[in-house]
């Protein structure tokens, strides 16, 4: 009777370590069993240094913001532009297919043997679509003379609250050139430009240098990655580049490009971003004339600081485009 007592005993134990540990793991994208997503608060775009920007082609302003965007298809029937109210995690390999960014959207959930592992479907943004997982939008940029387009130190993704939780620092930004006519040209042809292809992708990620608490477990536990809560240099990571089943049993560990080149690709960053930059950030050369830029915002599942934790609060989006380096 005693023995049966201690072996009850044990298995207590083990079944409350068990929970513990599940409990205070903590795994890239967001696991099923937590809130799934940040709000996004506002979307804010300047331009200045002779820059014209514009969210249908013929109305030039020198900055625009979420209303603007959400009420662009008055002026610009065909315009997709995506602001959702929540925003949820997907990734992408930076591939492109008839001028739209590839994503895909990923769920963690854990198999037979109680390991997560991830699946992930296409996920294609659509017009005023509030239950989207990330923000894709159309912009127009004017100059009358061209030369290098820079991001000033006012442009990034910021926490706003009294806590930083650390999901800013997942934030990735892109940039489409889908082309450039010259100024005057017919605005039915300014809005039909849509001519990007992988070399007119250039990807931004912010705050690369600083890790949250939890996140500096996560790239440890699931990764074998260690890093600081800042000072550190980028991660590289894969994003994913097609449809990946369950059945696959992809392990979060192993969600590589080296283990499934299939299913996933090294991302191409042009620029990263220290937190609280100072200096103008180079992007690309833009040409004289009126040219159509599609712009996404969106979490990276693949990205370490992408976990349970985080998994909650308010975002600003801003950036401003000049020419002053």
């Amino acid at each position: 009777m005693n023995k049966k007592r201690v072996r009850i005993v044990y298995l207590l134990l083990l079944i409350l370590l068990s929970g513990i540990m599940f409990a205070t793991s903590t795994y890239a994208w967001f696991t099923v069993n937590r809130i799934v997503y940040v709000d996004t608060l506002n979307v804010k775009i300047e331009a200045q240094g002779g820059i014209e920007i514009s969210v249908d082609g013929s109305d030039w302003k020198s900055m625009i913001n979420s209303d603007d965007l959400n009420s662009a298809s008055a002026t610009y029937l065909s315009s997709v532009n995506q602001l959702p109210l929540k925003m949820e995690p997907v990734s992408t390999g930076g591939e492109v297919e008839n001028g739209r960014l590839k994503m895909f959207y990923g769920i963690a959930t854990s198999n037979s043997s109680g390991e997560y592992v991830l699946s992930s479907v296409r996920d294609v943004e659509s017009a005023n679509n509030e239950d989207g997982k990330f923000i894709a939008m159309d912009i127009f940029l004017k100059v009358d003379n061209g030369g290098k387009l820079y991001l000033t130190s006012d442009s990034g993704a910021t926490y706003n609250g009294d806590r930083t939780p650390g999901i800013e620092n997942a934030i990735r930004f892109a940039f489409l050139v889908e082309g450039t006519v010259p100024t005057g040209t017919n605005v039915g042809t300014i809005q039909a430009l849509n001519g990007a292809l992988e070399n007119d992708v250039y990807i931004w990620e912010v705050n690369y240098d600083v890790h949250s608490d939890t996140a500096i477990r996560n790239a440890e536990d699931v990764y074998g990655i260690r890093v600081g809560n800042s000072g550190n240099n980028r991660i590289v990571y894969d994003g994913v580049r097609s449809d990946i089943d369950i059945q696959d049993n992809v392990k979060l560990g192993e969600a590589t490009a080296s283990n499934y080149p299939n299913y996933f690709k090294t991302v191409d960053v042009d620029y990263a971003t220290v937190s609280g930059f100072s200096n103008n950030q180079e992007i690309f050369e833009l040409s004289s004339g009126i040219t159509k830029i599609r712009v996404y915002i969106w979490l990276e599942g693949q990205d370490v600081d992408c976990e349970n934790y985080s998994a909650v609060g308010n975002i600003d989006f801003k950036f401003q485009f000049s020419t002053n380096p």
